[in-house]
């Protein structure tokens, strides 16, 4: 968040709309909808940046949700950050 512009809103609703904007000008896609848009970050991250930015559960509470180990949880999470914020500062990243 550095980069952006001062006054810059971390409220949820403003950052998904951010994000969304700028993955469809970078990938020029078609979504479907939200659950196409959260698939293209790869299903089991998207689930557990769902659960964890958006729902507010912990490493752990996420791992049971998901029934995965928090290492999973934390591993994932850590790779959908970094693929999010490529794909938004349109650096290229790996999988």
């Amino acid at each position: 968040m550095r980069g952006e512009r001062p006054g810059y809103t971390l409220q949820t609703t403003a950052l998904l709309h951010e994000a969304y904007l700028r993955l469809r000008r970078t990938q020029n896609a078609e979504w479907q909808g939200r659950t196409h848009f959260l698939a293209a970050a790869d299903e089991r991250k998207a689930k557990v940046v769902e659960l964890r930015f958006f729902g507010g559960l912990t490493v752990e509470e996420t791992a049971d949700v998901l029934e995965i180990s928090p290492e999973t949880v934390m591993r994932d999470w850590k790779h959908a950050k970094v693929w999010l914020k490529a794909e938004l500062s349109g650096a290229p990243h790996e999988t």
